[in-house]
C-alpha cells in the first residue's frame, strides 16, 4: 500500500550556487493523511499547500486537501501542487498484482492522463522515465521538453505576417493611400505592405508561456538543462499576455506541434492567471478522480469498440421531464453504446466496491440514475463500472455481480477494471462489453 513520504530536493536552478533554495517534496495517496509529527510536513508547509489547494478548489469545484488536527488530509483529486518552498503529489489508489511501489502508481496514472487527455505516450518514452525517483510534475516536464526540443531542433513552425514598413525600395505591394497622406512629403520613401516568415506565431507564444512557466518549476537538473536550452530557442517569440486565447491554427504544416500543443495547454489551463494583482505563487497540476477516470474509460471504450459505436456524455434524451416543452433535469450517462437491439448504458464511479456486502457498496442513488438512463435511451443493457481492487474476490474482467431490472429483467451489470494495467484496460472493455 501506498502511504504518505517526503524527500528533500535541492533546486539546481544555473547561478544559484551554494546559496540555492531547498524544496522539500511530499508523496501522498488520494484520502491519506500527511502527518506533521509522522512524515515530517511543518505547520508553515502545511498552511502554503493548503492555501494553493483552496485555491485550485474554487476553479475544481471540488475540495482538494483538508486541515486535520495532524496535518493535511486529501481528497479524491490527484496531481500535484507546488507551493514556495515544498511540493505536494497525490496518487490515486491503486491495487493490483502489477502495482508495486509509488513508481508503478505514478506510471499508471500517466497512462490514465495520457488516453484521457488525448495524449499518446510511447512504452519507450514511459520506460525512459524514472517514475520511482521523480515525482509527476517532474516527468511530465520531462516528457514535455523533451519532445519540444526535439521538434524545435528541426525548426519552430513559421507563418507570413502582414507587415508594413517604409523603405526606399518597394517590397511587396505600394500601399498609395499611405503613400499619398502620411508619405506625401517624404518621395525618398516608399509605403510597403509585404508578408513576412515570423517565428513569433500564436502556437510558439502558447508553447514560450509553458516553457517559461514550467522554467520556474522544475527541480531536476536534467528537466533545467532541456528548459534553458529551450528558452533561447524561442528568444524571437514575444511574451503572450494570456497563452491560453491565443488564435492557434493547428493544420498540416505544424503537425509535429500538435501533441506539444496539447501539453502546454494541459500546465497552462490548470495554472494561468490573467489578474491585476499578478500571478498568485504557487502552481496547481490537479484533476479530480472521478472525472479523470470517466474520460480514461470514455475514450478507452472508443479505442474498443470503434468511436463511430460509442457516444460519449449523450444529451440525445436530454432530459428526464418536460414543463411547457421546457426540458428539466438534465441526463447525460458516461457512454451510449450502440448495439443492434437499441443501446448499452455505461457509468462509472471512481468508488471502492466492498466484496463482503451483498450489494457490494454500490449506492442506492446510483442505481436510481441509471434506470433513468434505461427509461430515457429504452437501453437493453446497464453497466455500472468501478475500479478494481483487491479486496474484490473476482478477477477482472469478469463482471462483479450480474443483477436484473425488476420490472423487466434487463441485465443490470456491477463491472470492475484494472487500472493498474492501463494496456489492458481496452481488451477488459470489450470483454465486458461482450457478454451477453
Amino acid at each position: 500500500m501506498l502511504t504518505a513520504t517526503s524527500s528533500m530536493v535541492r533546486s539546481s536552478r544555473p547561478g544559484l550556487g551554494r546559496n540555492e533554495r531547498r524544496s522539500r517534496s511530499f508523496t501522498c495517496e488520494e484520502w491519506k493523511e500527511l502527518r506533521f509529527d509522522r512524515d515530517g510536513l511543518t505547520r508553515a508547509e502545511a498552511h502554503r499547500l493548503h492555501v494553493l489547494a483552496e485555491r485550485a478548489a474554487r476553479r475544481l469545484k471540488t475540495a482538494v486537501l483538508a486541515r486535520t488536527p495532524r496535518g493535511l488530509e486529501a481528497r479524491q483529486v490527484v496531481g500535484v501542487l507546488a507551493a514556495p518552498g515544498c511540493t505536494l503529489e497525490i496518487l490515486p489508489k491503486i491495487d493490483g498484482p502489477t502495482i508495486d511501489g509509488v513508481g508503478a502508481v505514478r506510471a499508471a496514472l500517466i497512462r490514465m492522463l495520457a488516453v484521457a487527455e488525448d495524449l499518446p505516450i510511447a512504452e519507450g518514452e514511459l520506460a525512459a522515465l524514472d517514475t520511482q525517483r521523480h515525482d509527476l510534475l517532474e516527468l511530465l516536464i520531462g516528457l514535455f521538453a523533451n519532445r519540444l526540443l526535439a521538434a524545435v531542433r528541426r525548426g519552430l513552425p513559421r507563418r507570413y505576417v502582414a507587415h508594413e514598413e517604409d523603405l526606399r525600395l518597394l517590397r511587396g505591394r505600394l500601399d498609395v493611400k499611405r503613400q499619398t497622406t502620411h508619405l506625401a512629403v517624404r518621395p525618398d520613401r516608399l509605403a510597403c505592405r509585404f508578408d513576412e516568415l515570423s517565428e513569433n506565431t500564436p502556437l510558439n507564444r502558447v508553447l514560450k508561456a509553458a516553457v517559461v512557466r514550467l522554467a520556474g518549476l522544475a527541480r531536476r537538473p536534467a528537466n533545467l538543462r532541456l528548459l534553458t536550452e529551450l528558452s533561447s530557442r524561442f528568444e524571437a517569440v514575444a511574451v503572450s499576455p494570456d497563452p491560453l486565447r491565443e488564435p492557434v491554427r493547428l493544420d498540416r504544416t505544424n503537425d509535429a506541434f500538435h501533441i506539444l500543443h496539447r501539453l502546454a495547454r494541459l500546465f497552462l489551463r490548470r495554472d494561468w492567471q490573467s489578474t491585476a494583482g499578478g500571478r498568485a505563487e504557487g502552481f496547481a497540476l490537479l484533476f479530480p478522480m472521478n472525472d479523470l477516470f470517466e474520460k480514461f474509460i470514455a475514450r478507452s471504450l472508443q479505442r474498443a469498440l470503434g468511436a463511430g459505436r460509442v457516444r460519449l456524455q449523450s444529451k440525445l434524451h436530454s432530459a428526464l421531464v418536460d414543463e411547457n416543452d421546457h426540458p428539466m433535469f438534465t441526463l447525460i450517462p458516461d457512454a451510449v453504446i450502440d448495439a443492434p437491439d437499441n443501446a448499452i448504458i455505461l457509468d462509472t464511479k471512481w468508488k471502492h466496491l466492498r466484496g463482503a456486502d451483498r450489494k457490494r457498496g454500490v449506492e442506492q442513488e446510483d442505481i436510481y440514475q441509471l434506470l433513468a438512463y434505461a427509461t430515457a435511451w429504452k437501453a437493453k443493457r446497464l453497466i455500472l463500472l468501478y475500479p478494481w481492487h483487491e479486496g474484490l474476490q473476482r478477477q477482472p474482467p469478469d463482471i462483479e455481480r450480474r443483477w436484473r431490472v425488476a420490472a423487466d429483467g434487463r441485465p443490470f451489470d456491477v463491472a470492475t477494471i484494472d487500472v493498474g494495467r492501463p494496456r489492458k484496460v481496452v481488451e477488459t472493455l470489450r470483454a465486458i462489453v461482450a457478454r451477453e
